[in-house]
């Protein structure tokens, strides 16, 4: 089926059946939109498993890292990872796109880098006497930016535009990245030496901030029994192509989300913010909520889950699960949360488990 069948689909249900007034439930005898939209679920989510499998080759464990991974290339958002060294960050990044048919460039920021190390710059030829465009490593589909917490600001100012706009401009001249585009950063939470804090405008950019925990003991020995050896990596085959990705975005826009669950997103990001905090107890222990753009990313966030498992409608449980993500680096604490040693995430959590589920 194509596009044009997908977004007809996502509009019918839109101005279906799924009233505000209808609870959030399947219909006994669904209608020609909803089983169209299945069937397009069905059919695009075929490359799903294998991609899953094939990274399981390399990476031991963390399900949650791959799915997350899976979930911002699904919705074009760019995930900024962030755990001690070790913890296969980067690996997990490179894996990622071996598995996919795209164009993919490592940078590996450092405190001596320039913008024009990621963007390009202007070079002037003698030959002919004019200047011509060189472009840089952004111009990828996949970009991996390693330790990116290294680079002075005005190396991460250079990725703003690119990030949000999927432009970059040289000289007098604005060019677009190809699609699709990504950006997959990685920083280690401990090292203060020679590192640069990510401003606020930039952390916002990204779409989820995914936290990396140790491996379970199961898990650690099979690293153990993998990994340990002098021999080559095992390689990763290429599984889904681009136009395969492009195509499951547009069925990812045509999942139907009732209005409950509209307003239960947007009432989780209100809840960052005053005066809704205050009714939770919360305002305190807050210095600046979620922005707009939070409410857009958890709305795309709880499609790619429901996608995910192979279902054409989103379920609060879906919202809930990529809450935390999508919203950690996005909810600024005060001075008195820190004092009390409380953390965005147990704010977040709070929110999630003291407002009402539709």
């Amino acid at each position: 089926m194509n596009n044009e069948l997908a977004t007809s689909a996502g509009k019918r249900l839109d101005q279906g059946r799924f009233g505000q007034a209808v609870p959030i439930r399947l219909p006994e005898e669904p209608n020609e939109g909803y089983r169209a939209l299945r069937d397009l679920v069905q059919e695009n989510t075929v490359w799903i498993k294998p991609l899953q499998q094939e990274m399981a080759r390399v990476i031991v464990g963390q399900k949650a890292l791959v799915d997350r991974l899976l979930i911002a290339l699904l919705t074009n958002g760019h995930v900024l990872l962030e755990g001690v060294p070790g913890l296969a960050k980067t690996l997990s990044l490179k894996t990622l796109a071996q598995c996919v048919s795209l164009q993919f460039k490592r940078l590996q920021f450092t405190p001596d880098m320039l913008p024009a190390d990621i963007v390009g710059t202007m070079i002037y030829s003698p030959q002919d006497g004019v200047f011509r465009t060189k472009h840089g490593p952004i111009f990828s589909n996949l970009i991996l930016a390693d330790e990116i917490n290294r680079a002075p600001a005005k190396v991460q100012s250079a990725l703003l535009e690119a990030m949000q706009e999927h432009q970059v401009t040289i000289g007098e001249e604005t060019y677009s990245l190809p699609n699709p585009f990504l950006v997959l950063a990685t920083q280690n939470p401990l090292e203060h030496e020679g590192t640069y804090p990510l401003p606020e405008a930039q952390i916002d950019r990204f779409m989820m901030k995914v936290i990396i925990d140790y491996p379970n003991r199961a898990e650690e020995r099979s690293i153990l029994d993998a990994m340990a050896t002098t021999e080559p990596m095992v390689a990763v085959h290429s599984v889904v192509t681009a136009e395969q990705i492009l195509q499951a975005r547009h069925v990812v826009n045509a999942i139907h989300i009732d209005d409950k669950i509209r307003d239960y997103i947007v009432d989780i990001v209100l809840a960052t913010r005053p005066p809704t905090a205050a009714a939770l107890d919360i305002t305190g222990y807050i210095q600046t909520g979620a922005s707009p753009r939070a409410t857009i990313s958890l709305c795309l966030a709880a499609r790619a889950v429901a996608f995910l498992h192979g279902r054409h409608f989103v379920t609060p449980h879906d919202v809930k699960t990529i809450a935390l993500d999508v919203l950690r680096h996005r909810v600024t604490v005060s001075y008195e949360a820190e004092a009390e040693n409380v953390t965005a995430e147990d704010i977040i959590r709070k929110i999630l488990d003291t407002l009402p589920v539709p």
